[in-house]
């Protein structure tokens, strides 16, 4: 299974912000969408990621409010990346290894999507129920005749 599975499924909805918009602007959307990331934009390039986990951390560095921040300030500006033709186990292994929650997807340069790591573990799980469905109804269907040593028992 391939990222471009996860995004034919989930769709092409994708919510940016400029680095240079004001964190509790950021924040605002963020909670008025009940996301939990925004692909930071500049000039129709990627520039970073923000994410809960900044705006936490932005948090509790400014006392306990975002204050006057700029996305700029408290962004992830070197977020893990993938393609549409990445394998899912590669960005599986990738977000593990890096504690991400959150993956832009490009293609070349162009902002195909996000997926968040319950994207990936869901289509893990949705693939695993469907191998397990056709395993169970390959072996109900078994046709007797196929195995000669358990006709022969039979006849004992």
């Amino acid at each position: 299974m391939k990222v471009v599975d996860i995004l034919r499924v989930k769709g092409g909805t994708l919510f940016t912000v400029t680095p240079d918009e004001l964190l509790a602007v950021a924040v605002t959307a963020m909670a008025e969408r009940d996301i939990g990331s925004l692909v930071v934009m500049e000039h129709g390039d990627l520039v970073g990621m923000l994410t809960f986990r900044e705006v936490i951390a932005a948090i509790v560095r400014n006392g306990g409010t975002v204050g006057t921040s700029l996305v700029r300030s408290v962004m992830d500006d070197h977020p893990l990346t993938c393609t549409p033709e990445t394998e899912i186990d590669e960005v599986r292994r990738m977000m593990l290894g890096r504690h991400a929650r959150y993956m832009p997807v490009l293609n070349g340069r162009t902002l195909m999507g996000v997926i968040s790591f319950y994207d990936v573990a869901k289509a893990v799980v949705d693939g695993q129920d469907f191998e397990n469905r056709m395993l169970k109804a390959y072996i109900r269907d078994w046709p007797l005749e196929d195995n000669p040593a358990a006709a022969d028992e039979s006849k004992l």
